[in-house]
């Protein structure tokens, strides 16, 4: 998977000569070229192919774990837990709830510790917890394994957005994220056929084939979890995967771009800062938008289908082409966004075909027609979401505003999905009006708020040049090379240029 993604983008990016208004300036190659004998493309790849994989296996595994329960339910999980269509939309809710709650809380211990301590002990933690879903035999155990599951899970992705921009210049994060986050539309893949699979062992110890969804991919996320112990790295600084030449390069590139290279302990006042600024809430509020159709999809969409016509093994099988789809588009937006640096477009365009996704769902009954409603539903929520949870990481600066600005936009967003857990009652099929019709309308909600966010960015980006032009700083000025005694304002500074 991640070989494919890499060729598609190196192969966009050798066609691709576009203009950035926004780009750096070419000062700091002098200082670049210190570092003679570092191919920077070749280090670049070295990176990637280091870092990226374990945590996207990671995230994939995440996914999985949460979403496998809509799969649970067309196996016969509420027929043997006695649970009726309302009582299980409480228990998504429930999840939700937990995860919201401890998204900030685990950046801060993820600030206060290491990225290889903490992130794969999270994966550890839900592993058993997802494992023991498979053997809750009420509706109270239900509740509680997934309670217990969204506190564990919150810390992951909120994690892992701030510890890639720890690693890579502003511009390179995005298309990381985006590669990271496609691992959600290929677990959706990944989750029909392994269930429709994994659906055949019922009976197999006594257990129903639900009972053994959660099992066998339970005891994968452990598996993994301790692999993981030896797979993620800290910062560049002490990655020992790097020669010295290389860490010192890093540095310098850096440095050039970011704040990353700078000595930020944690602070409360940075804490603060985060929650006044209005443009965090902008970014919480974009996710927000997209995030209950998101995961009113990702945790429906085998249910859907299936009241289209088809049987539960059927259903299984046809939730895989929507999140091909998504994938495929997710890698494809990322290039191109990270190529024109440009984001608001981007999302914009993805909510927009996911929109007349909806209008499909909400306008047609006929089976093929909504079908093909749930593929652009999915084609364009997944490339939206993963422009906008790179965003503030592009954007935000220092370190610990940006660690809690991730965590506090992924909260905000979960509250959306929060309420879509409500939505998709039984009651509402075989159309699901209610919950098709929320979604599209938070479409719309997300091109206002994105709309409104990339004017306020423009806006500031125009009153830095002013500043920069009275003080005598030219043109375009991204991030020079801060010394650790010089004042720096982060994404206040006038050297800060947002990426819009």
């Amino acid at each position: 998977m991640y070989r494919t993604a890499s060729i598609l983008y190196q192969r966009v990016n050798a066609q691709c000569s576009l203009c950035d208004l926004n780009q750096a300036p070419r000062s700091s190659d002098s200082s670049i070229a210190e570092h003679a004998g570092i191919n920077e493309k070749a280090l670049l790849r070295k990176l990637d192919y280091r870092l990226l994989p374990p945590l996207t296996v990671l995230y994939l595994l995440s996914f999985l774990d949460r979403s496998n329960v809509g799969n649970a339910r067309l196996e016969g999980m509420g027929t043997d837990l006695d649970m009726s269509g309302d009582q299980y939309l409480t228990g998504l809710t429930l999840y939700f709830i937990g995860y919201v709650l401890f998204e900030v809380p685990c950046n801060i211990v993820l600030k206060k510790t290491t990225p290889r301590a903490w992130l794969p002990t999270l994966t550890l933690v839900w592993g058993i917890v997802a494992t023991l879903c498979g053997v809750v035999q009420s509706y109270a155990g239900f509740l509680i394994s997934r309670l217990a599951l969204g506190i564990a899970e919150s810390g992951l992705f909120p994690g892992v957005v701030f510890y890639l921009s720890m690693w890579y210049k502003r511009n390179e994060q995005h298309y990381r994220v985006a590669l990271f986050f496609s691992a959600a539309s290929l677990a959706g893949a990944f989750g029909g056929i392994l269930a429709w699979g994994i659906a055949h062992m019922r009976g197999v110890g006594g257990y129903n084939g639900w009972r053994w969804i959660f099992i066998l991919e339970g005891l994968l996320t452990i598996i993994m979890s301790l692999a993981a112990y030896f797979c993620v790295h800290n910062y560049p600084a002490t990655a020992t995967f790097l020669t010295a030449a290389e860490r010192k390069h890093i540095q310098a590139r850096l440095s050039h771009d970011s704040d990353a290279t700078r000595h930020e302990h944690f602070s409360w006042p940075a804490v603060g800062h985060a929650f006044r600024d209005p443009k965090v809430w902008l970014y919480g509020l974009a996710f927000h938008t997209l995030s209950l159709p998101l995961y009113t999809l990702s945790l429906f969409m085998p249910t859907i289908i299936a009241t289209l016509g088809y049987t539960a093994a059927q259903a299984q099988l046809l939730t895989v082409p929507p999140y091909a789809v998504a994938f495929l588009l997710t890698l494809l937006a990322a290039v191109f966004s990270e190529r024109t640096r440009r984001r608001a477009p981007f999302i914009l365009a993805g909510t927009a075909l996911a929109g007349v996704g909806y209008i499909l769902l909400l306008s047609d009954p006929r089976p093929g027609v909504s079908y093909v409603g749930t593929i652009l539903a999915a084609a364009g929520i997944y490339p939206a979401v993963a422009i906008v949870l790179a965003w503030p990481a592009n954007n935000v600066s220092g370190q610990t505003k940006r660690a809690i600005a991730n965590a506090l936009q992924i909260s905000i967003g979960n509250l959306g999905a929060v309420l879509g857990t409500q939505l998709y009652r039984t009651e509402t099929k075989p159309r699901y009006f209610l919950g098709h019709g929320f979604a599209l309308g938070y479409l719309v909600g997300n091109l206002a708020v994105v709309t409104a966010l990339w004017g306020v960015l423009r806006r500031e980006n125009r009153i830095k040049a002013s500043l920069r032009a009275s003080q005598g700083g030219g043109g375009v000025v991204v991030v020079g090379e801060f010394g650790e005694d010089e004042a720096f304002l982060g994404d206040e500074d006038p050297r800060w240029v947002f990426q819009t």
